[in-house]
């Protein structure tokens, strides 16, 4: 145990005390769903601070940790970092006071003096945190920091990640239709963008989410990009436990390749996805044309897999005089 706390403390410190921020309205959030009743758009004030909250302590730590492992460059990484952690403070501080307000931080075109200075700096900020995740993916694809199957697995997760972010730049407005909406307490509000593709501000969601049951919702593929790293950090710490029970796992260059093949089949839940939100499918309504292109990619991914593990637990073969030379010392 303390070891690993020895290890968290040489993370990058100004992340990490955006972390321990977004952990405090994540625990605000909580008791806000639980005691206010205010709604918006038929959801709790308080669940959009909320998932922000939580997006933000796993990926904040994520990038503190990853931070911390850099070799070369660590001035601009600490400063890159730095330049997120702010950002990220400022960015969801302004949607948590919207959230206490009781009216939107997304899109909301009011004419108010501290709504319009707030989606000024809100949307530069979106730049910033796609700009700060950008200088280290870029930083970390020339540089190792740990073995092949960590180091791919953090190139393809940081490279969904940015591309997930990448949609946030049509979810600030891009889509600039304008929808009038009630706040929580009656009073109208003017929303210039949505994340919503073929379907009205407010429509029905799913539980928690409240991503659209009726239409595409760009919402998806930027939250499954946004979580990539941490869907193959997984897998890579489950080849791990495997590793010491299966033999055949233990070479680097299979669980190298193996994580190549799981990054492989995320990229192909984010693209279906992400077609099917442009194309104004909801995600739980499916047509041919998205479950031909998931299963192609799954098929793929499959095939994949099977030849990677085929190879892995195929028998060494001795060449013939090797094979002697073991014979004669009694292997």
């Amino acid at each position: 145990m303390r070891t690993a706390l020895e290890e968290v403390k040489s993370w990058h410190r100004p992340l990490m005390l955006m972390v321990l921020a977004m952990a405090g309205l994540v625990l605000t959030s909580g008791v806000g769903l639980a005691v206010d009743h205010r709604e918006i758009l038929n959801e709790s004030v308080w669940l959009k601070p909320f998932k922000f909250g939580i997006s933000f302590v796993l990926y904040g730590a994520t990038l503190a940790w990853l931070l911390s492992k850099l070799r070369k460059a660590k001035r601009l990484g600490w400063w890159t970092g730095t330049a997120f952690a702010i950002t990220g403070i400022v960015d969801v501080g302004f949607i948590a006071v919207q959230a206490a307000r009781g009216t939107f931080s997304h899109f909301n075109a009011t004419g108010d003096t501290f709504n319009q200075v707030g989606q000024q700096v809100f949307m530069s900020g979106v730049l910033g945190l796609f700009g700060a995740s950008l200088v280290v993916a870029i930083m970390l694809l020339f540089q190792r920091v740990g073995d092949a199957p960590l180091n791919r697995a953090i190139r393809a997760g940081l490279g969904l990640a940015v591309a997930g972010m990448a949609l946030a730049f049509y979810l600030v407005g891009a889509n600039g239709q304008r929808t009038e909406v009630k706040d929580a307490y009656g009073h109208p509000v003017t929303l210039a963008g949505s994340h919503g593709i073929g379907v009205e501000a407010g429509g029905p969601g799913m539980p928690l989410t409240h991503w659209s049951t009726v239409g595409g919702d760009l919402r998806i593929p930027h939250f499954v990009g946004l979580h990539a790293i941490h869907f193959l950090l997984i897998v890579l710490l489950a080849l791990h436990f495997l590793g010491r029970r299966m033999t055949w796992l233990q070479p680097e260059r299979v669980r190298a390749r193996l994580v190549g093949v799981a990054a492989f089949a995320y990229t192909g839940v984010m693209v279906t996805v992400a077609v099917q939100a442009f194309r104004g499918q909801s995600l739980i309504h499916p047509d041919g044309q998205t479950l031909g292109m998931f299963g192609g990619f799954m098929a793929v991914s499959l095939t994949a897999l099977a030849g990677v593990v085929a190879a892995a637990r195929r028998p060494v073969r001795l060449p013939v005089e090797r094979a002697e030379d073991f014979e004669k010392l009694g292997v």
